[in-house]
């Protein structure tokens, strides 16, 4: 597995990350087109994993309040439960700790919560809520 991260929208990587987003989110999920992309895009870096040159995940972190918000968590079905998904969250902690944050902070849908809990996210005090139709719960990570 290979990892390339982005901050520059122009590239190839962030053009893989809008597919593989496009594909989960909109195609899958039926999040509406207009909202996936938002105003966030250009303060943001991207990180999306390769199997052979083929880009099969994706996360974005944004920074916010000396910390970091993951963002964007999306695998391709075909490599979903086969571990890319910790992996890409492992890549992501090791990014945010090799730039001294100490937070990192991420809206969970609820079907994922448990994935998140295994690698040491914490619920948060806030309640459920819906964004874009979906239930989530926020999530924080202390490193």
């Amino acid at each position: 597995m290979e990892f390339k991260i982005t901050t520059d929208l122009a590239t190839q990587t962030y053009q893989d990350a809008l597919m593989i987003r496009t594909t989960v989110f909109v195609d899958e999920q039926h999040v509406p087109a207009d909202r996936e992309v938002d105003a966030d895009e250009a303060k943001a870096i991207y990180f999306v994993a390769y199997d052979s040159g083929l880009p099969v995940a994706t996360a974005r972190l944004l920074p916010e309040h000396g910390g970091y918000h993951v963002q964007r968590v999306a695998v391709m079905k075909a490599y979903r439960h086969h571990g890319v998904g910790q992996v890409l969250l492992e890549q992501l902690t090791a990014y945010a700790k090799g730039h001294g944050i100490d937070t990192m902070r991420l809206d969970a849908q609820v079907q994922a919560v448990g994935f998140y809990k295994a690698l040491g996210y914490q619920l948060t005090d806030r309640p459920e809520f819906l964004d874009a139709g979906i239930r989530h719960r926020e999530m924080q990570l202390t490193l």
